[in-house]
């Protein structure tokens, strides 16, 4: 794009009781998407609603644009914790699921006016992620003997980006992460990494079948093609918006702060996706598995070798525009509902980020 405009700050308008969880967009055609939560958002860059898919009784999360095939993706899950239990008094349902994990795709150019309904559209097909359930619903022990729930604090699913394999280049393919839910728990010591799944697009759609919420299917692969960690120290409900950048080729993490003492608790972290991942041991296990590498950019805490930024914004909207330059987003409530405004902003490696002045 040019570089002698810059894009005025997008303001989301106000959605109701859920707050903004990502935003992606199609600088090609001039579109920008928002998820509220339980609704997917079209907009041009300017602001202007287009249209909106309603009627989501899960979270929607971070979302992200495929330039292959013009979707988009987001992150939906559907539990019975905290979280669930919250959307659904938000939208005043009582309804009931069962917990379950999908990378939902929409097929955004169908999104053509207000109001319409996830159930009743063909714009949302969604693939089954048995992996997170297993993780969720699983029980066992720590090294000291006690009883755990929830593998690796594993809460679900939330940040989502399309990236290349740790090691190769975009032009050797594009592969769909993404990333869990971490449950904040201070005494724990099996859950200081990120935690990312890798799909392959090109089975894709073989999997992929429409959901409806009142019979939702489980279709989807039996494995992830990786399975990644990222040594980051616990972080509050984990990567809450993933975004890969072909300008850097880092792959961005925005997180809740942490609570551990002995860790730095940084808010945005980089993978170095230059760097193969490699076998090494997961700490508070007795697990071997494919570690990612944090850029050596930003803040250094050398007592725990990890490298981030302690940034403010980013995890409830972060979009790599390209040639350094960024979408990001600051959510707010009014009287009228959650909102969000989206500023243009460069990267700079120092603070990282800057709001991007002509």
């Amino acid at each position: 794009m040019d570089k002698n405009c810059r894009i005025p700050t997008i303001n989301t308008g106000a959605w109701g009781n859920c707050h903004i969880q990502g935003i992606a967009a199609d600088m090609k055609k001039g579109y920008i998407y928002y998820s509220f939560t339980t609704k997917l958002i079209k907009a041009t860059l300017d602001g202007r609603i287009v249209g909106t898919l309603d009627g989501l009784a899960g979270h929607l999360g971070c979302i992200a644009f495929n330039e292959q095939d013009g979707c988009v993706y987001g992150s939906l899950e559907y539990k019975n914790d905290i979280i669930g239990r919250d959307i659904l008094k938000a939208i005043g349902s009582k309804r009931n699921f069962d917990d379950a994990f999908y990378v939902a795709k929409f097929d955004v150019d169908k999104i053509t006016k207000h109001g319409m309904n996830a159930d009743d559209s063909d714009i949302m097909t969604a693939v089954y992620l048995p992996e997170v359930v297993s993780d969720y619903k699983w029980e066992g022990c720590d090294d000291d003997g006690n009883r755990i729930s929830h593998k690796y604090s594993c809460s679900g699913i939330d940040g989502l980006t399309f990236a290349p394999l740790p090691g190769e280049k975009p032009e050797d393919g594009m592969y769909l992460y993404v990333a869990y839910g971490i449950y904040n728990d201070v005494k724990r010591n099996d859950n200081d990494y990120q935690v990312i799944l890798c799909y392959d697009m090109a089975q894709w759609n073989a999997h992929s079948l429409p959901l409806s919420q009142n019979n939702m299917h489980k279709s989807g692969f039996d494995k992830p093609l990786h399975k990644f960690f990222v040594c980051t120290g616990n972080t509050e409900w984990g990567v809450q918006n993933l975004e890969y950048d072909r300008h850097t080729n880092y792959m961005f993490m925005a997180v809740y702060e942490g609570f551990k003492k002995d860790y730095p608790n940084y808010t945005l972290f980089c993978v170095d996706m230059s760097v193969p991942s490699q076998i090494n041991e997961l700490n508070g296990t007795n697990e071997t598995a494919e570690i990612l590498t944090l850029s050596e950019k930003g803040l250094y805490e050398p007592e725990t070798g990890i490298h981030g930024w302690y940034f403010p914004l980013g995890s409830t909207g972060l979009f790599s525009i390209g040639n350094g330059e960024w979408l990001i987003c600051r959510n707010f409530r009014t009287d009228e509902g959650q909102c969000g405004e989206i500023d243009h902003y460069e990267w700079n490696e120092i603070t990282p980020f800057v709001r991007y002045e002509c």
